[in-house]
């Protein structure tokens, strides 16, 4: 397999200790790098910066430079990893503020003529996203019909271009104990080296 450009988008807001999502992101990290792949990581909680608070400010306002190596590194990318626990059905507001304010106009997507939205930035890249949540995943996946998941990958990443979009949905995780953990760290070590 030809070695892949790989960054990992940390979604955890809580940086204060190590969470399941941080240890899935090195599980994956470890399988990546041993397989050869460049592998850069974005820790969403470890930025600080503003959320936007207006359509004119989205599309006119200026990307703020703690956010500018985070959006070279996704342009960079041929395959993005986003990890994040589910909270309240959705991704944390953090992380969403973050894709808000990297995916601009000119970066994810340009205008083309008289469609504002007429290219997407970002095609030619895949992604995965890892989403940790309390609730049985076929719960969340045959009842809540992964509601937030799908809205991320339709109205964020393949508006932007990427495509395909892969999920791994990782539930009921206060019940996993130590063997649970290890098996899905040892998916996600294997999706790495796939740079899957």
């Amino acid at each position: 397999m030809t070695p892949q450009r790989i960054v990992m988008i940390q979604g955890h807001p809580d940086a204060s200790a190590p969470h399941l999502c941080h240890a899935l992101a090195q599980a994956y990290a470890l399988g990546a790098t041993s397989a050869g792949h460049e592998v850069r990581l974005i820790d969403v909680a470890a930025i600080d910066f503003a959320l936007l608070r207006s359509q004119h400010e989205w599309e006119l306002g200026l990307l703020p430079a703690r956010l500018k190596p985070a959006q070279e590194d996704i342009g960079w990318a041929q395959h993005l990893v986003l990890f994040f626990p589910l909270w309240l059905g959705d991704m944390p507001a953090l992380l969403k503020g973050f894709l808000e304010q990297v995916a601009r106009p000119g970066f994810a997507f340009t205008t083309e003529g008289s469609n504002p939205f007429g290219r997407k930035g970002l095609t030619g890249r895949s992604a995965r996203v890892v989403v940790t949540m309390g609730m049985p995943a076929l719960v969340y996946r045959w009842y809540f019909r992964a509601h937030s998941v799908k809205s991320l990958e339709r109205n964020i990443l393949g508006f932007a271009g990427i495509a395909p979009v892969h999920e791994t949905l990782v539930g009921s995780v206060e019940q996993l104990g130590d063997s649970g953990v290890a098996k899905w760290k040892a998916r996600m070590q294997s999706l790495g080296a796939k740079a899957g």
